[in-house]
């Protein structure tokens, strides 16, 4: 269905009311109304740039594709929002197909105009603001591609130092827990060729393989001890197999007492075995303990290395879509474990959560990325020692998240730009400026929240407020 759209229509929307009578006339002349069903596409990525869509009535969606999937820019029912070939004027690679996906959500009617005339009708009618917009397009654009690039590039450093830092502790204790046990093994295949090769009894062997199994079977239900009283107990056991000629009882101490062997426990060894056999059949029972205790530092190394990659993936969102009902907290506590090698310089970080807090709908790869932001920049503020304060709670129907730190505070003439692009105060190559302003673009105009702050020194508070709510569309948004 198509119709016309008469001079005075025109210029009750706000891209033509202040063009003269003729131009409007020339524009109606050319241009018409159509209409779309809910859900139809009205156009798609990487399609040739036709036509310019100005929005009539309905709700539209913005899409763009990234990372193989397609993300939301903007939802509006704004009228004389406008989207397609809006650069049709330029002469530039960029302005000739459409830069994402148009799709109608509810019944929707466009004024829609060829590419081609509203180029050339831009081009006549302002021919000084094309040579500035052109400039702006190369120049602003390159700037700006240069300088995001450089802030995610920044951002993934930071995640990526944090990711590998952690992820060595657990590796290197695996891989030493890896060599030691081979050599321990070893042992004690040394030590049962020993034993099988004495006067040992199919009883007696019996009986030791019992007293192992007794031995290894009371770990996990053992109390924890102080250093004070694992030496005392270790001089014990030492004494007793010194008494009983065990030659270099001492080494096998440390691994009995952690499994707690006593001296009670040696003395049903030394029952079972001939006094020949027992040196080999304590290091039997030493060694197995400490194999045990080593494949337990194995499944930790290796549990701790899983939730890392587990908090990773739902930091970067992977396999998730978009748009998705979440619980705060998640993501806050998988970027404190990605910025964790920077807290442990000295910062104490305090949860003060409210798990009551509902799920709610939002975008949480970007949110991650608001997180990272406030506690990187929090932890900079604080020159690596102090308090990070982490809270979550309601502030009436909305989500609230407050990242506070104990550094110097704001100073006030600074204050009063934190919001704007490319303004900071980190040294030259530390900072592009674009961190908060990011922030504020994410929460504001993508989830239609608030955010703010306040700083005195010693107590400065981020404060991001979102919508328990699906997030508002946006206005005037272009595609």
């Amino acid at each position: 269905m198509t119709g016309r759209l008469g001079a005075d229509a025109l210029r009750e929307l706000f891209l033509f009311e202040r063009l003269s009578d003729d131009r409007l006339a020339w524009l109606a002349e050319r241009g018409e109304v159509r209409s779309y069903p809910a859900g139809a596409t009205v156009y798609t990525v990487g399609e040739p740039a036709t036509r310019l869509f100005v929005l009539l009535e309905g709700t539209l969606s913005m899409s763009v594709r990234a990372g193989g999937v397609e993300i939301e820019m903007n939802r509006t029912d704004h009228r004389g929002t406008y989207a397609g070939a809006f650069m049709a004027y330029l002469d530039l690679p960029i302005a000739r197909l459409y830069v994402g996906s148009l799709r109608a959500v509810t019944g929707c009617r466009f004024w829609e105009l060829p590419a081609a005339d509203f180029g050339w009708a831009v081009r006549e009618w302002f021919p000084l603001a094309i040579h500035l917009l052109q400039g702006l397009a190369v120049q602003g654009m390159g700037t700006q591609q240069t300088v995001s690039t450089r802030e995610r590039l920044v951002a993934l450093g930071t995640v990526t130092a944090g990711l590998t830092h952690e992820l060595n502790n657990p590796a290197t204790a695996a891989a030493r827990a890896a060599a030691t046990l081979h050599g321990r093994v070893a042992g004690l295949w040394d030590e049962l060729a020993a034993l099988t090769n004495g006067e040992l009894a199919a009883g007696q062997l019996a009986t030791l393989v019992d007293l192992v199994r007794q031995a290894i079977g009371g770990r996990p239900e053992l109390p924890p001890m102080s250093p004070l009283q694992a030496s005392d107990r270790e001089d014990e056991l030492g004494s007793w197999l010194e008494e009983h000629g065990v030659a270099g009882g001492w080494d096998l101490t440390a691994p009995l007492v952690a499994a707690g062997v006593d001296a009670g426990r040696l003395e049903q060894v030394a029952a079972s075995v001939p006094a020949e056999l027992l040196p080999h059949a304590v290091a039997v029972i030493a060694g197995t303990c400490e194999a045990e205790s080593l494949l337990d530092e194995l499944a930790e190394a290796a549990g701790r290395i899983s939730s890392l990659i587990g908090a990773a993936k739902q930091y970067t969102q992977m396999d998730r879509s978009p748009l998705q009902h979440l619980d705060v907290h998640d993501g806050l506590e998988s970027t404190l474990t990605m910025l964790g090698h920077k807290l442990e310089t000295g910062i104490e970080v305090v949860r003060d959560y409210d798990r009551s807090l509902p799920k709610h709908p939002a975008y949480a790869g970007e949110l991650n990325q608001v997180w990272t932001n406030l506690i990187d920049n929090a932890i900079d503020a604080m020159d690596g020692r102090g308090v990070l304060t982490v809270r979550t709670g309601r502030d009436g129907d909305r989500v609230l998240v407050e990242i506070g730190d104990t550094g110097p505070g704001i100073p006030e003439p600074v204050a009063a730009h934190v919001f704007e692009p490319f303004y900071t105060t980190k040294p030259v190559g530390k900072g592009t400026g674009l961190g908060l302003d990011i922030c504020w673009r994410i929460v504001v105009q993508r989830h239609g929240g608030d955010l703010r702050f306040t700083s005195t020194p010693g107590d400065t508070r981020f404060q991001v407020l979102l919508p328990t709510g699906v997030p508002p569309p946006g206005k005037g948004v272009t595609t």
